[in-house]
């Protein structure tokens, strides 16, 4: 019989940025950074839709919750209680509000993604893909930042409905939204990897995730309290993200917005070089 061609195997596959590069199928941009946007952007397309397809439990769900709270709150202590000169308290927990549920949505996106990937098998498809880590992150975290932004956003529609809400500084809102989302989404990374069934990501969002942003200054100014908690909020990074959120809209905050940007900035560079670092490893991804 004839001998059939041998097929070789183990053989060494090219180094897919430079084809990349010498096939011409990346961008200008992506031939400077190494990075492939085609790519990365589909992963992005699939977890934004991810959620939106699912949008009363990732959209409505938490602007049912909102409301909730802004009614009990709003309706209990509205006319009693007086933070920031000139607003009124249903006003002032708005901006908390807003954020915490940005910053606890952002979390669930990412952290949901990977761990249903891992529990159902199908995370060997974004394994086998041609994305890098970078590019996995970058991805999964714009995707979580969207989510977050889009929560907050239907939130503040909605309170617009029946309140006089004020914007004085609409930068340090966009900041601050996406440095306390994007920081989330990085820490949704770090507990999806981390975590090898549901449960152990429902006790990291009941168990961390939760306390933090409820004693973060959501419903209350820190100057309030006594120094005990107070010193506790101090170390707290939500409140440092809320606290400065707050300021965008109201021009006034516990702490110096400065202060505030320099502790969500330094919490999104740890969270994402964190998240980074795992993903470059495999960690909990490659046996």
């Amino acid at each position: 019989m004839p001998e059939l061609p041998s097929v070789k195997t183990g053989t060494a596959r090219p180094d897919r940025g430079d084809t990349a590069v010498r096939s011409g199928s990346r961008e200008p941009m992506a031939r400077l950074t190494g990075l492939a946007l085609t790519p990365a952007l589909t992963l992005f397309r699939k977890e934004v839709l991810r959620f939106a397809k699912v949008w009363l439990q990732t959209i409505a769900a938490p602007l049912v919750t909102t409301l909730l709270y802004l009614l009990v709150f709003g309706h209990a202590l509205g006319g009693r209680v007086t933070v920031y000169p000139g607003v009124d308290y249903t006003t002032f927990i708005v901006p908390g509000l807003m954020m915490m549920s940005v910053l606890q949505n952002a979390f669930a996106n990412s952290s949901s993604s990977l761990i249903q990937s891992k529990v159902t098998g199908n995370i060997v498809f974004l394994l086998l893909s041609p994305l890098s880590p970078t590019e996995i992150f970058l991805a999964m975290t714009a995707a979580s930042i969207v989510r977050g932004a889009a929560v907050g956003l239907a939130i503040l529609a909605l309170a617009l409905l029946y309140l006089q809400i004020p914007i004085l500084h609409p930068g340090w809102v966009v900041i601050f939204t996406v440095l306390g989302a994007g920081g989330m989404g990085a820490l949704g990374i770090i507990a999806g990897l981390w975590a090898e069934k549901f449960d152990q990501i429902a006790g990291f969002q009941n168990f961390l995730i939760m306390p933090l942003t409820f004693l973060a200054g959501v419903f209350y100014s820190v100057q309030s309290l006594p120094s005990l908690w107070r010193s506790f909020s101090m170390v707290n990074p939500f409140f440092y993200i809320i606290d400065g959120f707050r300021y965008g809209f109201f021009a006034d905050a516990d702490v110096s917005v400065w202060a505030s940007l320099a502790v969500a900035l330094a919490f999104f560079l740890l969270a994402a070089g964190w998240a980074w670092w795992l993903l470059h490893r495999g960690y909990k991804l490659r046996p």
